[in-house]
Formats: structure tokens, sequence, C-alpha cells
């Protein structure tokens, strides 16, 4: 039976010490739900390592993609978002899928990234405790739910919060 999701395109970025759950779990619930995933990292067909280990090939590389070609953005946590959001590319599609109404969708530390890109003042969301205090600088209402949906914004806290972050991914893509 054809879902809401099909024909929509999502990008997921990869890097060295992603979060191996916060990934895994969001792409495969994705393409479950028959969305295409694109998983985009420095180097399209480079192996990065997550956290615990579990290895992801980068589809393609971040600096070439566009935020016109795709319905919305997943930032998994890890260590890996410190690192991204150093990149002007990174911060660059998330600004565009933010100003175009985009989903943007992170979960545990992911957050930093689209704090980086300058998208969170007055947004009500949630993430990592350990990035509460820059959600609250970066001008974000913070605030220690499982999963925090604010118009086309998505957030939770930690991998135990995945099915809920699922389903509130589902819920902004599904219109």
């Amino acid at each position: 039976m054809p879902s809401s999701l099909d024909g929509q395109r999502i990008l997921i970025f990869v890097g060295t010490d992603y979060e191996d759950l916060e990934l895994w779990y969001p792409k495969l619930r994705l393409e479950e739900a028959r969305a295409e995933v694109v998983v985009a990292g420095a180097e399209a067909g480079a192996t990065y390592a997550g956290k615990h280990g579990y290895p992801c090939v980068a589809d393609t590389d971040i600096a070439t993609m566009n935020s016109a070609d795709f319905h919305g953005v997943v930032c998994p946590g890890g260590w890996m978002p410190d690192k991204l959001r150093r990149d002007p590319k990174v911060l660059d599609l998330v600004r565009e899928f933010h100003e175009a109404g985009k989903l943007v969708a992170a979960i545990c530390h992911g957050g930093w990234i689209p704090i980086s890109a300058g998208v969170m003042n007055g947004i009500r969301c949630t993430g990592s405790p350990g990035i509460k205090d820059d959600l609250v600088n970066a001008g974000a209402e913070f605030v220690d739910e499982t999963v925090v949906i604010d118009r086309h914004h998505v957030t939770s806290r930690r991998p135990s919060d995945l099915p809920d972050f699922a389903r509130g991914l589902l819920r902004v893509l599904g219109g």
C-alpha cells in the first residue's frame, strides 16, 4: 500500500562518531514509510564509524547537496555534530531547509547543527541535557520531553526517545 512519504527525499548527515541508533533508526523507519533517504558525509563512498562501531557508508558528499532536492534533513547525535557544524555548507543547507519550512530534525547532540545554523531562535525544542544551555543561548525554548514538534522542527533527547522521534518525523512529513 502506498505511503504518504512516497516520492519524498530526506537528507541525513553522517560523520565519524555519529550516534549509531540515532542515524539508523530514523533512516530505516523513513525507508519503511517509502521515503528515499540519502546519507551525506564529507566524502561520498567513505565509511564512517559510529560511536558504538557500526559503520555507515555515505551515499554522497555534503558539498554537492542542494536543499531544493529534499523534503527535510535529519541531524543525528553523537560527537559528529560538533565537527559537522563547522562546515559552512552544512549550515547553509540547514538554514535553507528552515527558511523553506521543510523538516529540520535533530536528536540528542544533533541539535548543535541547527544551533550553529542560527535557526533555533524562538523554536520550542528538546535535546540532550548536555546541550540544553546551548539551545537556550541560541534563543530556543527548551523542554524536557521525549519529542517536541514545533512547526517543521522535530527534536528529541536521546536514543530511548527514538520511537517518538520517528513518529514526529512521519507526522511532519505526512502533513
